[in-house]
């Protein structure tokens, strides 16, 4: 059996992944006590043995844990943003693009998406390859995540109103700055010309998230239109089931759209949104922030990477 370590199974993205592995039968779990977890020898003996080691961890460990690694024949998945854009690394989203599949599955390196990228690249990507979204198109994207894609620190402050640093809000925005970590990897991904203007905000429940991307149909391609759109992303994921499309009809006698919707799965679902005769679109996606945004990924790009 493949011999499989989580690199920071003791936080909120390696809890959920272990969650997910614990009960197979089919790989071997090798696991770091958690009093370990800064032992850097045994650390790296661990890494050097397993077959496929999952990072869980923060943008400098993660690098410096791919460093341990090294000289061993360990192929690993990257949970945090450090390699997301790297040349070496393949992108961890199956469903992006013609191939990428077989990419992962035959990586060394993968870098697990983030949550927010992983629902606006899911709308914006197969636009720019249909060439229906001009690649220097002023691209938004406005999203609310539930609070455990923060982790610990965030988890806590929501949940514990008695701590100093405690957060009462029941929804916020931050990266106000709008030089948010995962604009990079959008721009990148999503073949875009410019950075895009990336709103996050959090809301007061734990998991699930909204990703929304509005769309002028006046400043796309002159054969854009709410059923092109539809089709195109209908088109790029056919054959498939972990990204679902919702029907214009279905849409159309949909009265709103729960940001929870799928929390607890490891799938996401897309709508297509707008008002054809105002020429004004809105692209939605659904997901969990732990599961298709993060543990989820990571578990199916570790079965394609076992040839599953």
């Amino acid at each position: 059996m493949a011999k499989i370590f989580i690199d920071g199974e003791h936080g909120t993205t390696g809890l959920q992944i272990r969650a997910r592995l614990g009960q197979r039968n089919d790989i071997e779990l090798l696991s770091l006590p958690e009093a370990e977890r800064r032992n850097q020898t045994l650390r790296a003996d661990y890494l050097r043995a397993a077959d496929i080691a999952i990072l869980c961890l923060p943008d400098e460990a993660a690098r410096a844990a791919v460093k341990l690694a090294q000289g061993a024949p360990t192929r690993i998945i990257d949970s945090s943003t450090a390699h997301r854009i790297a040349p070496d690394w393949v992108y961890g989203f199956g469903e992006l693009t013609k191939g990428q599949k077989n990419r992962i599955a035959s990586a060394q390196y993968v870098a697990n998406p983030g949550c927010y990228p992983t629902g606006a690249l899911a709308l914006v990507r197969p636009l720019r390859e249909a060439g229906l979204l001009p690649q220097d198109y002023p691209v938004s994207v406005h999203a609310v995540s539930g609070y455990t894609g923060g982790g610990k620190q965030l988890i806590a402050q929501m949940e514990n109103s008695t701590q100093e640093d405690a957060i009462h809000a029941s929804h916020f925005l931050y990266g106000l700055s709008l030089n948010h970590k995962h604009v990079p990897e959008i721009t990148t991904h999503g073949l875009l010309a410019h950075k895009p203007v990336f709103t996050p905000a959090v809301g007061r429940f734990a998991q699930g998230m909204i990703v929304c991307v509005p769309l002028y149909l006046r400043l796309l391609a002159p054969k854009a239109s709410l059923h092109s759109i539809h089709q195109t992303l209908a088109e790029h994921y056919e054959g498939q089931d972990i990204v679902t499309l919702a029907t214009l009809e279905e849409t159309a006698g949909t009265p709103r759209i729960d940001a929870e919707d799928y929390a607890g799965s490891d799938r996401m679902k897309l709508y297509v949104t707008g008002n054809a005769d105002a020429g004004l679109v809105n692209l939605v996606a659904v997901l969990d922030n732990l599961g298709k945004g993060a543990s989820g990924a990571a578990v199916q790009n570790l079965d394609l990477m076992l040839g599953l």
